[in-house]
């Protein structure tokens, strides 16, 4: 039988298993059943006695003897024991369900292998549920070796999937294989790497015979993974730097030299220009530009976004800035209007809550060329939007909007517009070279000079008068304050502090001061009337929820209180904590949580406090949490890994990438026979996947 086989073709599975296999698992092919690896192996190499049991132990087998079997019954309380010894001891076997069937299945004088996680009861070893099998000769061969789990949903359950099932199967497929696995790596690279073949790979990783064969398989298998991430990415870059023509930028001229050099608000960091040249360089080559900006908050993104816009009016284009949400938007044209206002520059806003009237006037002046800026939300990609030649796309926190919302802005010129991809959420390398593969990577990492880092504290709610009397000595010396909560409502489920009793709170306690409140329910004019009562200093507290964390800029504001901070992420709390610290006063960010706190929440709070560097934060986070959906990437299909671990394969993908680079550099197109089977293997693994990757 053949790896391109349906899966309903294999013994055992049939029509209904094979559909349970199809959307649960994505298993489609005997292929696809080979690529669904153990989530983990349990060490069963050995057995136990039960003289060297301790509770600190992880899961154990025994051979033992089942002395005797008894039902002890407490009230409505039931529970089956079972008295079982072996040379060294005496231990009991202990269940709370299934108990009828079980009494029925154990046997008093008979010998089993049981599995299971030992616990101590006045002084007793026991072991709850455990597995059970008689003892054999075959049971003990079957037993000893690491043992494969595999996940499995309730509805493979059901349908005898579960994760032994699931290992029956693919112990199966491997008999009855009537072909050999084949290769999907060059031999000079599986010989460089001293790997083993994909076939013993895979057989090793599903029946591993020692902790050192699955260790070699598990490398193997992840490096293909990673490799193959990163051998995609690098071509599509390459493709589209030699094919996509980009509209050449090929003057400075008057416009930007006049903002430049009479109407920049402050003197640029150095990180700045670095970043300003950079995009001189793309934009002027006739190659199309595809350019990643990472800035921490407050790094000055936007001045170099709007450098670039000048730069594409100078040569005659239009230019675009797309935000995610109205705020952020609006945000972005305040900002930009008033510093391309001295020049006599209008710059036209386009959101969903624009009038038609003058929906109407800026549809007119993009298409006739006489609006050169626009700033908007996704209602700039809307097919009624025409420019008259438009240059260059800036979009902000771009993982916010849908990849193929993303696309249509390609499709607004006759070849597509330079693009400038902003984001304030850090990126760790890692991420960063498997999710923006394809975007050539600029870092801002220094913030204008001037800015004192935000003092970060945490504290427990027992503390709340400690930090209502801060607030309130802040608040006197004219300053304002955010406090952010996680919900706007109360939850039955969980215990947090809701948005609507704080504000109750925080007005009782704070009579004299008067409060703004926003969250995403309201309209966006009635958030927009509230930030600017806030921005005018007309209110000194903003209670709100993380609708502000992106865009809001009120330089007076100088305190951060996030309320049950350790239901925050660690990349939201940082993007939080940067709403203040803005201004020149000394700001304040203090995270206030529950006692109770899990290690992973412990940890949170620790690197908040002890760091503001965002890169530093970002790769904590990796650890903690995974790559996830990091950036949308779920949405954007990059991080189809089966095996690989970016938080932890960190030095795989860097030889991964290592290799694939050298690849390229000698055969661009993989024409060399060689590398035939690197074509073969990237179409199989781009079959059926849209290829977004070449959208930023």
């Amino acid at each position: 039988m053949k790896l391109d086989t349906p899966i309903a073709y294999l013994k055992g599975v049939g029509p209904r298993k094979a559909d349970v296999l199809k959307t649960e698992a994505g298993i489609h092919t005997f292929a696809d059943l080979l690529e669904y690896y153990p989530y983990r192996h349990v060490d069963r190499t050995r057995f136990y006695t039960i003289r060297e049991l301790s509770e600190d132990l992880p899961y154990v087998q025994l051979r033992v003897r089942v002395k005797e079997v008894e039902m002890v019954e407490k009230g409505r309380m039931k529970r089956l024991v079972a008295r079982v010894v072996d040379p060294t001891g005496q231990m009991e076997l202990v269940w709370f369900q299934g108990i009828k069937w079980m009494k029925d299945v154990i046997r008093p004088g008979a010998d089993y292998i049981v599995f299971g996680k030992v616990t101590s009861f006045k002084g007793v070893y026991n072991m709850a549920h455990p597995e059970l099998e008689p003892l054999s000769e075959k049971s003990v061969h079957n037993a000893l070796g690491l043992h494969p789990m595999y996940n499995s949903t309730e509805k493979m359950k059901s349908a005898f999937l579960d994760s032994k099932g699931m290992g029956q199967l693919i112990g199966l497929l491997f008999q009855n294989l009537s072909e050999p696995i084949p290769e999907t790596l060059p031999s000079y690279v599986t010989q460089i790497m001293k790997m083993l073949s994909k076939a013993d790979s895979l057989r090793a990783i599903h029946k591993p015979r020692s902790t050192e064969e699955l260790a070699k398989a598990e490398f193997r298998l992840k490096f293909e993974e990673l490799f193959y991430v990163r051998l995609r990415l690098l071509m599509q870059n390459r493709v589209r730097k030699n094919t996509w023509k980009g509209y050449p930028f090929a003057q400075v001229g008057e416009l930007f030299n006049t903002f430049y050099n009479h109407h920049l608000p402050f003197q640029l960091t150095n990180a700045q220009k670095r970043v300003i040249k950079e995009v001189r360089f793309d934009t002027s080559t006739g190659k199309h530009m595809n350019r990643l900006i990472q800035g921490d908050v407050g790094s000055g993104k936007t001045i170099v976004a709007l450098m670039a816009m000048l730069l594409a009016a100078d040569n005659g284009f239009q230019a675009c800035l797309m935000a995610p949400t109205e705020i952020l938007a609006q945000q972005h044209h305040r900002g930009l209007q008033e510093l391309l206002e001295p020049m006599g520059i209008e710059i036209g806003l386009l959101t969903g809550s624009t009038k038609q009237s003058e929906r109407k006037r800026l549809h007119e002046a993009l298409q006739n060329g006489s609006l050169r800026f626009l700033v908007g939300t996704h209602a700039i990609i809307e097919p009624a939007v025409k420019f008259a030649n438009l240059g260059l796309a800036v979009i902000d926190e771009q993982h916010r909007f849908g990849v193929a919302q993303r696309a249509r802005i390609y499709t607004k010129n006759l070849q597509p517009p330079h693009i400038l991809v902003m984001t304030a959420t850090p990126i760790p390398r890692t991420l960063a070279m498997t999710l923006y593969g394809e975007l050539d990577v600029s870092v801002i990492d220094e913030l204008p000079p001037g800015r004192k880092p935000v003092i970060t504290r945490h504290m427990y709610d027992n503390r709340r008068l400690e930090m209502f009397g801060f607030l309130r000595q802040e608040i006197e010396k004219g300053r304002q304050a955010y406090i952010v909560y996680p919900l706007i409502e109360e939850s039955e489920k969980l215990d947090l502090k809701h948005l609507e009793d704080g504000y109750e709170s925080i007005k009782r306690q704070f009579p004299e001061y008067k409060l703004s409140i926003v969250h995403g329910r309201m309209t966006a004019s009635a958030k927009e009337f509230e930030m600017q009562q806030f921005l005018q200093k007309k209110t000194q507290i903003m209670i709100a929820t993380t609708v502000i964390e992106v865009g809001v800029n009120v330089p007076n504001a100088s305190i951060m209180v996030i309320e049950n901070a350790e239901r925050f992420g660690l990349s939201q709390l940082h993007q939080l904590r940067g709403r203040v610290g803005r201004g020149a006063d000394q700001s304040f960010c203090i995270l206030m949580t529950d006692y109770k706190l899990s290690e992973e929440g412990r940890t949170r709070m620790q690197t908040m406090v002890r760091t503001n560097d965002g890169f530093e934060i970002a790769e904590v986070d990796l650890q903690l949490r995974g790559p996830g959906d990091t950036e949308g990437t779920r949405q954007s299909g990059m991080l189809d890994l089966k095996l690989a671990d970016l938080a932890k394969d960190q030095k795989i993908l860097g030889l991964a990438n290592d290799i694939a680079e050298k690849i390229l550099e000698k055969d661009p197109a993989l024409n060399a026979s060689e590398n035939q089977v690197l074509k073969v293997e990237l179409h199989r693994r781009s079959t059926g996947r849209t290829m977004w990757s070449k959208i930023s």
